[in-house]
Formats: structure tokens, sequence, C-alpha cells
């Protein structure tokens, strides 16, 4: 019996910003709790937040299906969200889909030395999760 992948969130605020550590495997099951932990910042008014996810062990397209659509509420809200220290695979991964330019991976987020964030426009943003394949007729993909 395969035991289940454990994540772990820590949330670190900072004034109006917020630094999310990941530690553990994101997949199917446990994306939701990265969408929820990215949702609650913007609940609390939290509109800058940082995803540290140096300690992930794990991730899939599931892990940036996450991160994208938070990425997309953050900046609907006036905010906005960047990666931290993502790993090789990761970042192929982010590559891969044309989804580099929306994240941002800067130095230590509470130093107080960082440029302010520059948000992607939301329909701008839109546009990269266009599907890649044509659609069928009759509007199917």
């Amino acid at each position: 019996m395969r035991v289940p992948p454990v994540l772990n969130v820590h949330r670190h605020d900072t004034g109006n910003r917020a630094l999310i550590t990941l530690t553990g495997e994101i997949d199917l099951n446990s994306a939701p709790l990265v969408h929820a932990s990215l949702e609650r910042c913007l609940h609390d008014g939290i509109r800058a937040i940082d995803v540290d996810v140096t300690a992930v062990t794990f991730r899939d397209h599931n892990s940036l299906n996450a991160f994208l659509y938070a990425l997309l509420h953050t900046v609907a809200a006036g905010g906005s969200l960047q990666l931290r220290d993502p790993s090789p695979a990761l970042e192929r991964l982010v590559t891969l889909t044309g989804s580099g330019s929306l994240f941002l991976t800067l130095p230590d987020a509470h130093a107080g030395n960082r440029p302010p964030p520059q948000p992607f426009p939301l329909p701008q943003a839109a546009h990269w999760l266009a599907p890649a394949l044509p659609a069928l007729p009759g509007g199917v993909l």
C-alpha cells in the first residue's frame, strides 16, 4: 500500500506580503492544498505572495496548474505571485508551457532590496493558458 504524499505549507506574513514555503510533494491530491493556501492569502488581504518551492520533492502538471490559477486570481486582485528557487525540473515545466515570463524568481523576499512587483496584466496572462491544440468542429477540444 502506497503512503499518500505529504505536503506541508508554512506561511509567514510581513505587512501585505506573504512567504509561503512548501515542503513535500505536489500532485493531484495535494494541489488543492496549494490552491487553498494561496487563496487564503488573498482572502486575508495579502497582495504580494512569494512561494518558496525549494523543498518540494515532487511536482507534476497539477502543481503548475495550481500556481497558474493562483497567479490569475492574485493578478485579478491587484497583486503578484512569484515562485522562488524552483528546481530544474520545475523550471523546465514552466519553460515548456511558455509560462516562464509569468513567474519571477527573485532572491530574499523579505530583505527590502527587491524591486516592486511587476504584475502581468490579466488579459495577456490568460492567453498563456489557452489550449495548445486546435478546437474541433463545434468548438470541442
